[in-house]
């Protein structure tokens, strides 16, 4: 069926005018396979849009976009929906989410140090494919998160104190514009909307392929130190003391952590209330002892720094590896002194009740606290620290009372936040010129304008 044929067919509805396209995997509430599709990685999330559609390549996302536009739909583009809250709760009653979750691929050219990737792939295949050829992307904690949402969003990796945020490793965006085209967005073509596509989110269009540079990585000191939580008055000071005076090599992270105790989790974790330390050292096995020695004299039970492949750098956060209902909250901190500690362990420390999975803080600075050189909309982070608290939520009760618990450990260090977010930590609606500084904000909205001045996209966090 064209999409002629379509949108001169009768409808009862402005989606119906989409049925036949991407070879029938369009569907709308009422069909069979609706809510098995409409369903985000964060299932907590209740997505429920006009329809959706399931393309295989550029020419069916364009397609799509075009019967959209002609029914007066909206467009929301979704790989595998971690960051999905923001989007559903705008209401999706007249868009069309776009899954991307079949349009997949990898290809590295070994020479250029680069990646092409096809706009739904998970990193987990990027860093598989790329550490074939003794080269590394510049992933985030979790294996399954889709590249294009993580990249145009910012994007921490472990070696970002190194080499800042993954957004300014893109080097090309394909994507499907409001016009139904597919543009091409690199320096020296589109070079406006390749400086907002770096960082901007998905507020210019449905991206179906990026190309990224990537890092010259084969192997790399990484791993994690244990301690039970009633160790963390000491473990915690000593961490933030740790992390203020290291080099960019290192890039880390700290979480107090509550497992409930499920067979299925190994006998370290399951059931245990722990702090837990994690991070990777771009420094030979002697110089990352020596840089280690300060956390390692605090006796972990548990020590597995060591010299791995990047390929197995993904698994060592010990992220959900499959859909899981979660809430969070997030702020971005700034230096923390021996009140903000105090004020962290009041929330979570030993001999606290909290429905909290874990309150993490991500060091920051190096590399991420520097405009990059020839960056995009979001070139470098504010603050020291980044503040993801996250909490299982599989009942609305539950879901409550995360919220609540990552709202007073977020409250807590109120004293410390800075007004700024990382948006890919935001899982929530807000503000988002919060993420940017102002002249950034204005130039994205103008370009936002510029490429789409009828508002067809519709992104997590809208450029509004």
């Amino acid at each position: 069926m064209t999409l002629e044929s379509v949108l001169d067919s009768s409808a009862d509805s402005p989606a119906e005018a989409l049925r036949g396209l991407c070879g029938g995997r369009v569907h709308l509430p009422g069909d069979p396979a609706y809510d098995a599709v409409r369903v985000p990685w964060n299932v907590a999330v209740d997505q429920r849009p006009a329809a959706v559609a399931i393309p295989h390549d550029a020419a069916e996302v364009a397609e799509v976009v075009r019967a959209a536009a002609a029914a007066g739909l909206r467009v929301a583009p979704q790989s595998t929906g971690h960051n999905a809250a923001p989007l559903a709760e705008q209401g999706l009653r007249d868009v069309v989410l776009v899954r991307l979750s079949e349009l997949t691929g990898v290809t590295i050219d070994e020479e250029a140090r680069t990646a092409r990737v096809l706009g739904g792939t998970l990193w987990c295949d990027v860093v598989a494919a790329a550490a074939e050829h003794g080269l590394a992307a510049m992933h985030g904690s979790s294996p399954d998160v889709a590249v294009a949402g993580y990249a145009l969003g910012g994007g921490l990796s472990w070696y970002a104190r190194r080499h800042g945020l993954a957004t300014n490793s893109l080097v090309a965006v394909e994507l499907v514009a409001a016009d139904g085209s597919l543009v091409r967005a690199t320096a020296e073509d589109e070079p406006e909307l390749f400086w907002a596509l770096r960082g901007g989110g998905g507020n210019f269009g449905v991206v179906t392929a990026l190309e990224l540079r990537l890092l010259p990585i084969a192997d790399v000191c990484a791993g994690m130190l244990l301690w039970d939580r009633e160790r963390a008055p000491e473990v915690v000071p000593a961490w933030t003391a740790w992390t203020r005076d290291l080099p960019e090599s290192v890039t880390s992270s700290m979480r107090v952590m509550s497992f409930p105790p499920m067979p299925e989790l190994p006998p370290f974790l399951s059931g245990r209330r722990l702090v837990v330390v994690d991070g990777a050292l771009l420094e030979d096995d002697g110089r990352a002892a020596e840089l280690l020695a300060p956390l390692r004299a605090l006796a972990p039970e548990m020590d597995t720094f060591g010299r791995i492949s990047a390929a197995r750098l993904p698994e060592m956060h010990m992220d959900p590896p499959g859909p899981t209902p979660a809430v969070s909250g997030h702020a971005v901190l700034g230096d923390l002194d021996d009140d903000a500690v105090a004020a962290l362990l009041a929330e979570v420390g030993p001999g606290t009740a909290s429905s909290l999975l874990f309150a993490e803080l991500r060091h920051l600075g190096g590399a991420l606290g520097r405009p990059a050189p020839d960056g995009g909309a979001l070139d470098h982070l504010p603050g020291s620290y980044a503040l993801f608290c996250v909490a299982v939520a599989p009942t609305p009760e539950a879901a409550t009372a995360g919220i609540i618990d990552a709202d007073r450990v977020v409250s807590a260090l109120g004293r410390w936040s800075l007004a700024s977010r990382v948006l890919n930590f935001t899982e929530e609606p807000v503000d988002a010129s919060s993420g940017y500084d102002a002249d950034a904000w204005a130039r994205l909205c103008a370009i936002r304008d510029g490429v789409d001045p009828d508002g067809l996209f519709r992104a997590n966090h809208p450029l509004t």
